[in-house]
């Protein structure tokens, strides 16, 4: 679509160049200042071109100038202009959009919708970043999808991409879960307790909560396990190193079976000395400077806040501390032109700070650094509390959606249809989760209602699985005649009814929506898109028989179409992350 609008920017440049002399512009000056918009009904046109901005150049009133441009424009080949006040609205020649979109589609297979927007942009993307003392849960799934979604529609515009996970594996909120297991495991691990490594280190992170509530003395005790451990204690040192094992290794398997990856881990525990080494630094430069209780501060007062502790008063780090070893080890690892943070809003201060302070510290690429404030997912029962051992479990969730798919399956006797009945179970609860979460805009809360979203109606992933699903048994049925259709041709000038060209232009406009959500960050505008185009499939199979449509030409050239709605179909579904299914 990107090409037909630059076709007609063209033609409406060069006509209002030839219908009156615009005094200082030259044909460039005016393609850059003409405006593309959508009539409000279809009726109207397929594009409009408002003359506001050539008013005062051309000493006249817009209605004026549209006029003069539609007598100057005359009959044109891809198409027909009328005005409207002071618009000039164009209609598009379905035949030429259609026989457009048949090849570029075609030629574009599953690379139709990248572009170059972003190419030679290096864009490093930080998410997910769990804690080494509990497994994943609702919260850091919203983080995936987002986080997962972004790369993958920066790398379609033309990004070179590295996705980025920072593992927060000290601190005292793991030396809570350490604690706790050396008081309460005895001697058991995950292998002997039958658990998930992840959800067994967790137990003792609630674990931890439970018991301060009867020992006033247990947050102290944490402390000073911090403190051996950043002294190295070999003892604290080895649980350390055996919890973080268990608790890793158990959350990579969550991101295999929820499609999540990464290019490169890093670890808290290898940066946290080399950002109280910067810290020092900055208090050598005056960046920095020790309050009265000891602490290494920084003065926020040039940008209207307050003060922010950099490193404790006992010498220990602070989440600052070690994001500015992290931020700085990166960029070594990987010159960037954009570093793009995937964090909770909650987080907003803490960013403001970490940009501001590696700018006071003289790295020039800090103006790079972006961090996606993303809004808090919940249940509708509330909000989840992780020291109350009352998260949603990302494990136990998506276990949860794949048994109520399999329920349906099963109660439907669809179990033949779908071959592997665990594998599409999967597959569908994947596309549920995945699409619920991007549909709304990431900057936005959101409620996450488990029920709602394994609908095979309406707005949901299953419903867009349903569709493709739906689309591949009808290109089956059409290759099971295949020798019945044997002489027909591709006639994209019978694509011309209000179903297929809705559809025709919605197919066309893949690769603007995908730019779009680049530009944005923001994946929910590629899970409406796909959505939209499903909706409008369903419109033209109502409207448009196809195996059945009683012409050759018109079935092949709307199986041609079928195809076309198919390929988009898949290539957006892999933008956000949802599995795609031929049988349902």
């Amino acid at each position: 679509m990107d090409n037909i609008k630059n076709q007609w920017i063209k033609i409406i440049a060069e006509g209002l160049a030839k219908a009156a002399s615009a005094k200082g512009l030259s044909l460039e000056k005016i393609e850059k200042r003409i405006i593309v918009e959508h009539p409000p009904r279809p009726e109207l046109g397929d594009l409009a071109f408002p003359m506001f901005p050539f008013a005062k150049d051309f000493k006249t009133a817009p209605p004026v100038i549209a006029g003069l441009l539609a007598e100057s424009l005359g009959e044109l080949e891809i198409g027909s202009v009328k005005t409207a006040g002071p618009y000039l609205n164009a209609f598009l020649d379905r035949a030429v959009v259609a026989g457009t979109l048949l090849k570029v589609v075609g030629e574009g297979a599953d690379a139709y919708g990248e572009s170059d927007l972003l190419k030679n942009q290096k864009i490093m993307v930080e998410f997910s970043c769990p804690n080494t003392n509990k497994p994943l849960h609702l919260g850091h799934l919203r983080n995936d999808a987002i986080g997962e979604s972004i790369s993958r529609i920066l790398k379609a515009s033309g990004a070179d991409i590295r996705k980025v996970n920072l593992i927060n594996n000290r601190g005292v909120h793991i030396c809570k879960s350490m604690l706790a297991y050396q008081k309460f495991g005895e001697g058991r691990t995950p292998e002997s307790s039958g658990i998930k490594g992840d959800h067994f280190v967790g137990e003792f992170y609630v674990r931890f909560n439970q018991w301060s509530k009867e020992d006033p003395t247990a947050e102290e005790q944490a402390q000073e396990m911090l403190r051996m451990w950043e002294s190295g204690d070999a003892e604290v040192n080895k649980l350390w190193e055996t919890m973080n094992h268990w608790t890793i290794e158990g959350i990579k398997k969550t991101y295999e079976s929820t499609g999540i990856s990464f290019d490169r881990y890093y670890y808290e525990s290898d940066t946290y000395l080399s950002g109280r080494d910067e810290v020092m630094r900055g208090l050598e430069k005056a960046v920095f400077y020790k309050d009265k209780d000891g602490s290494i501060r920084l003065d926020l007062s040039d940008i209207g806040m307050d003060t922010k502790v950099m490193l404790r008063s006992d010498g220990t780090s602070v989440y600052m501390t070690q994001d500015l070893g992290t931020a700085i080890a990166r960029h070594a690892d990987f010159p960037f032109d954009r570093l793009i943070y995937v964090v909770g809003a909650e987080q907003e201060y803490h960013f403001k700070v970490l940009f501001h302070a590696l700018k006071k510290l003289g790295y020039s690429w800090a103006q790079m650094l972006y961090h996606l404030s993303y809004g808090m997912v919940n249940l509708p029962e509330g909000k989840m509390k992780s020291r109350e051992g009352t998260v949603v479990d990302a494990d136990d969730l998506l276990t949860s959606l794949s048994e109520m798919v399999k329920e349906e399956i099963l109660a439907k006797e669809r179990a033949d249809a779908v071959g592997d009945v665990d594998v599409t179970s999967s597959k569908i609860a994947l596309a549920a989760l995945h699409y619920f979460l991007l549909q709304v805009s990431p900057y936005k809360d959101m409620v996450f209602n488990p029920k709602e979203s394994l609908s095979f109606n309406g707005n949901t992933g299953p419903y867009l699985q349903y569709m493709s699903a739906r689309i591949c048994s009808i290109l089956d049925k059409y290759e099971e005649r295949s020798v019945e259709f044997e002489a027909a041709l591709v006639d994209s000038s019978l694509l011309n009814s209000d179903a297929e060209w809705e559809l025709i232009k919605l197919v066309l406009s893949f690769p603007a929506q995908v730019k779009q959500a680049a530009n944005e960050l923001n994946p929910s505008v590629v899970a409406t898109y796909l959505y939209d185009t499903a909706k409008a499939f369903g419109r033209f199979y109502h409207d448009c028989p196809i195996l059945g449509s009683g012409d050759k030409n018109l079935t092949c050239s709307r199986i041609a179409l079928t195809k076309a709605v198919l390929q988009v179909l898949k290539n957006g579904f892999d933008l956000v992350n949802i599995p795609f299914i031929s049988k349902m």
